[in-house]
């Protein structure tokens, strides 16, 4: 068996512009097949028995001359190579084809195993494929930018590594140390560096993170790695090596009755926009929604005089419908806005400017008690007013807080809240009341 290569076209003596395609014949005693490759050289350059260029050529580079000529010996080794006794023309032809496009021929797994997805990609690989509401997408996009900023940081500021990018297969623990010290002093390199930022923005500047929003970001982090573990996308496990803290919370801060009463009785007629999102607060804080729930409700979500909803946070893996009965007071909220015809339930405006607004009508409300939280960055105690502490999600704990106060069940108040059994959360709203302890304390007597 023979393999040479050849050329059909001919050119006048001093045409260099003409280019003869290079063809490849095998032969084998009776067998002679022919193929056209998509290799080509000037015919006047063409030297038949090297099978290449000839000596001396002019005017060409010689890197080029060599690739070429190589090319053409890599082909012939080749066809040599993978020759069978039925191999035909049409053989032939896939052999020459598999050697200019390679991919072509290669498994998915072949292909990634030579392109490896980037850091990136893998995300939104996971972000597609992993079971996740679209609220708890939203955040772990957020944990990706971050990500994304962290590897354009370690370009600008550190030598020699102008080319960095996070590998799944090489992080360590020592890296994801280094990934956290720059999320905690993000909103100081914000300053330092506008052209990240610029780069990969955000909505707001960044803000000084706490310990326990570092601990979710990585717990998100966490759930990334493991999901590639268990994808076979990697062996790699770096979080084996670096635990994670437990979020620390203070006892949950609501409203009593009487102060939600205080509230919504409040005389804001001087504030008529405020008003509106007063009692949309109020109305909030007896269904007990979150907010990314309550944003989304609609007049076909009151269902016999109940409000009923799918919440977004389970929706993809625990979908489970909390159906809330309306009381006086909701169904008074809702008398008050019939003839709101947006299509959303209640008149909302934006998240943020919600909590604003919340914040004002307590303080207009005369709402001043004193309360203590933990500073998120400190984590230490510290007592502040409580218009100073109320957010939208104020309203989701004076719903739970005083329900558990009323009937001391968790799981009937679980099922108006939505909380799965065994919630971490659910258990920081079962915090013993003042008014509880001397329920105990009295039956001593």
């Amino acid at each position: 068996m023979k393999v040479t290569a050849f050329i059909r076209k001919t050119a006048k003596k001093n045409d260099l512009e003409t280019k003869a395609t290079i063809y490849f014949r095998l032969r084998d005693g009776k067998k002679d097949i022919k193929a056209a490759s998509e290799l080509s050289i000037s015919p006047n350059h063409w030297s038949p028995e090297k099978q290449g260029y000839k000596d001396r050529v002019a005017l060409v580079p010689e890197d080029e001359k060599i690739d070429l000529n190589h090319k053409v010996q890599a082909l012939t080794r080749m066809i040599e190579r993978e020759y069978r006794d039925d191999a035909d023309s049409g053989w032939l032809g896939e052999v020459i084809d598999k050697f200019h496009h390679p991919d072509k021929y290669k498994t998915e797994e072949e292909l990634a195993a030579e392109n490896p997805p980037t850091f990136a990609e893998l995300f939104d690989e996971f972000l597609e494929k992993h079971s996740l509401s679209e609220v708890r997408k939203k955040n772990f996009r957020v944990v990706k930018r971050a990500l994304m900023r962290y590897e354009l940081f370690i370009r600008e500021t550190r030598r020699g590594m102008k080319d960095f990018s996070l590998d799944i297969n090489t992080v360590t623990k020592d890296t994801l140390a280094d990934i956290w010290d720059f999320m905690e002093n993000e909103h100081a390199y914000a300053e330092e560096y506008p052209e990240i930022y610029a780069t990969i923005p955000e909505k707001r500047t960044p803000q000084p993170r706490g310990k326990n929003t570092l601990i979710d970001c990585f717990s998100r982090i966490r759930t990334f790695f493991i999901w590639c573990y268990n994808q076979g996308k990697t062996i790699n496990r770096p979080f084996d090596k670096f635990p994670i803290e437990e979020c620390l919370y203070g006892t949950p801060v609501y409203m009593t009755l009487q102060e939600r009463n205080q509230l919504f009785e409040a005389d804001l007629s001087m504030r008529p926009q405020l008003a509106v999102q007063r009692d949309i607060f109020v109305f909030q804080s007896v269904v007990g929604c979150r907010v990314g729930d309550f944003y989304k409700l609609t007049k076909k979500n009151l269902v016999n005089g109940a409000l009923e909803y799918i919440q977004g946070k389970t929706r993809n893996h625990n979908p489970r419908t909390v159906r809330v009965p309306l009381n006086d007071i909701a169904k008074t909220i809702l008398e008050r806005y019939k003839d709101y015809d947006g299509e959303t339930l209640l008149p909302f405006i934006s998240e943020q400017k919600y909590n604003q607004a919340i914040k004002e009508a307590f303080k207009l409300a005369e709402l001043n008690r004193i309360v203590t939280v933990l500073n998120p960055l400190t984590r230490k105690p510290e007592q502040k007013y409580l218009y100073e502490v109320a957010t939208t999600h104020t309203a989701r704990k004076t719903f739970i807080g005083n329900m558990y106060k009323k009937v001391k069940d968790p799981d009937l108040v679980s099922s108006v809240s939505g909380h799965k059994e065994g919630s971490k959360a659910f258990r920081r709203y079962r915090e013993i009341d003042d008014e509880m302890k001397q329920e105990l304390v009295n039956l001593l007597d």
